[in-house]
């Protein structure tokens, strides 16, 4: 980023508070420009008198008409130079990843300080991106393998005996049906339960209704 050119700023939000706080305060920064606030993305493809594309859009995602992950892509093919940085109360998620894959180079919540927001504006600039760090522990933990625990070790009966608990069977009724006693279903239960690495029964039919057994 040229340390002379003042960065011109785009904020779209429908709360009247956060945008004329926000462009108050982004104005008063020596290394801001111009700062256009309004609160849809249809006002803000209505500005026909832009002449100079932003350098940087802060953009909510719940916006009045059409939605800030659906107006990325249109930002983006009016101003392929233009950096995004979602300005959201959404955490979800969907909603960072469906921002990412349109394109947006940022993520923060709603809350974060101004000063943060500056300095992730300043640091986009400069070619690197910027998350809240919520959202970067959610980032990181979707490319982390969910750790599964094998169950490929329940024997045939132990196998039996879930299923039966997930046809909501009790005990009495698994040990007439698979013709033992309580006490030896006792057993295999406990088994399960180490080897799947669960404290109760509702675990147990949980895992297998998420297919994890």
């Amino acid at each position: 980023m040229n340390k002379d050119k003042k960065l011109n700023i785009a904020i779209i939000e429908d709360v009247e508070d956060i945008r004329v706080n926000l462009k108050e305060y982004l104005e008063s920064m020596d290394a801001v420009g111009e700062v256009l606030a309004v609160a849809s993305m249809e006002e803000f493809f209505e500005q026909g008198n832009i002449k100079t594309p932003p350098d940087v859009v802060l953009n909510d995602i719940g916006l009045p008409g059409m939605n800030g992950i659906e107006g990325i892509k249109m930002i983006r093919s009016l101003f392929p130079d233009t950096d995004i940085i979602m300005l959201t109360v959404f955490s979800d998620s969907d909603k960072i990843f469906q921002s990412i894959c349109a394109g947006a180079t940022g993520y923060a919540l709603k809350g974060t300080p101004m000063p943060d927001i500056y300095k992730a504006i300043l640091e986009i600039k400069a070619g690197g991106s910027y998350m809240s760090p919520s959202i970067a522990r959610k980032v990181m933990n979707h490319f982390i393998p969910e750790k599964k625990y094998k169950t490929d070790g329940l024997t045939p009966k132990e196998k039996q005996i879930v299923e039966a608990l997930t046809e909501g069977l009790s005990y009495k009724l698994i040990a007439d049906k698979l013709s033992m006693s309580m006490d030896t279903v006792r057993f295999h239960i406990k088994n399960i339960y180490r080897k799947l690495h669960v404290n109760s029964k509702a675990e147990v039919i949980s895992k297998a209704y998420r297919g994890e057994i």
